[in-house]
């Protein structure tokens, strides 16, 4: 094996996306697909950019829900991917995001409602934990919200469940994986992003 010194742009080397809904200061919902989460017990620790409305909602109002997708759920993910609910367009993002107040919609997925927290749960979504979060701090580089998120209550497909337990199957359950700004179930490919940077061959 021969290793090379590289300077890449992102470091996604392989992570699940979420799709996170919080609420908006009219009472409407947001939605946003995030890829910077791991889990330590209860807690959900999540890192999401600092100008969006995801970090200007969860700085006023705790509640959330990560909403974890499977791979069939990878166009939806990208339709929200250009999207924004911050209006105006942080400048920021102005060059690749456009404002979208109706982002259920506009990605195609349907709200449920939650039963812990008033943000909706996503239906098409395998895995739903509703969650307060605790601690909203800013990263290192003071860019970046770095967000503690105490789990209340997970709900599971029933096929992904083991029979008669609360354990998620992992022989049925597949996280949509976000590998370098190309989509990925836990085998083959299913696309790639709008953000990729990856060289067509």
């Amino acid at each position: 094996m021969t290793h090379l010194t590289i300077e890449p742009s992102i470091l996604y080397v392989g992570t699940p996306v979420a799709l996170l809904s919080t609420v908006n200061d009219d009472g409407t919902f947001n939605l946003a697909p995030m890829s910077s989460a791991w889990a330590l017990d209860d807690t959900v620790v999540l890192g999401v950019g600092g100008a969006g409305q995801t970090a200007h909602n969860l700085r006023l109002r705790p509640e959330l829900v990560i909403n974890y997708p499977g791979p069939q759920q990878w166009k939806a993910v990208e339709r929200l991917a250009p999207l924004t609910g911050r209006n105006p367009v942080p400048a920021s993002k102005r060059a690749r995001f456009r404002f979208e107040q109706e982002k259920f919609k506009a990605a195609g997925l349907t709200p449920a409602a939650s039963v812990k927290v008033t943000p909706p749960r996503v239906a098409e979504c395998p895995l739903q934990f509703e969650a307060t979060a605790v601690a909203v701090d800013l990263d290192a580089g003071g860019n970046f919200l770095i967000i503690q998120a105490k789990v209340l209550q997970v709900h599971a497909d029933e096929r992904i469940v083991v029979p008669g337990t609360s354990y998620v199957d992992p022989r049925t359950w597949s996280p949509l994986i976000y590998n370098f700004r190309h989509y990925f179930g836990l085998a083959q490919e299913l696309g790639e992003s709008f953000r990729t940077e990856t060289p067509r061959s």
